[in-house]
């Protein structure tokens, strides 16, 4: 059996810290795995931002209460849903997935988990494991499936390339030209069959 594993920001649904920047009017939070490979580094960043301008778990959840899935991506999903299991492996947090899985149909997801304080200000947080996403596809692996990978940042590549087929998703040129065996797609019917080819 094949499960296919798909990053969900940038993928499924827009980036959720971009999405924050522009409602806040903090573009330095506009910074992403796609521009970050150290997501330790990345996540600080962001917390002492947030820190800096007083801004905790509500605002963020409140701009998430308004983020729609990407056009056609739940139809997508619906579609591979039909035919493998899927499961989303995203360095997001169980505290903002809520509202985007209830979108999105209720699919699987393995995220991450966020230290908050009483008063709603993000103190840390907690990777399931360190290299979540690898982590994840080496352990399906492990109790006999194999595994198709899609995602589009640094933080994707270890699932992908471990994976019996990987694909870029609206990839970065950057991560594009320094991983041409990877094929790259920007529509959902092309990663869609891309991916039904490979079961």
């Amino acid at each position: 059996m094949t499960i296919t594993c798909l990053d969900l920001e940038g993928v499924l649904v827009p980036e959720i810290w971009i999405a924050f920047a522009e409602a806040t009017g903090l573009p330095e939070l506009k910074r992403t795995t796609r521009d970050e490979p150290d997501y330790d580094k990345l996540m600080k960043y962001r917390i002492d931002i947030l820190g800096e301008n007083g801004l905790g778990l509500t605002e963020i959840r409140n701009t998430i209460e308004g983020i729609d899935p990407l056009p056609g991506a739940k139809e997508f999903l619906d579609a591979l849903r039909r035919e493998c299991q899927v499961i989303i492996l995203s360095d997001t947090f169980t505290q903002f997935a809520g509202p985007l899985m209830a979108k999105l149909g209720y699919p699987t997801i393995f995220c991450n988990s966020l230290e908050v304080a009483d008063d709603g200000t993000i103190t840390g947080y907690r990777m399931r494991t360190e290299k979540s996403k690898y982590e994840a596809v080496k352990a399906l692996q492990s109790i006999g499936f194999d595994t198709i990978a899609s995602g589009d940042s640094f933080n994707d590549l270890a699932m992908i390339e471990a994976s019996k087929a990987g694909f870029l998703f609206r990839s970065t040129e950057e991560i594009k030209k320094a991983h041409p065996e990877l094929p790259a797609f920007d529509e959902y019917d092309d990663l869609l069959n891309a991916i039904l080819r490979s079961l």
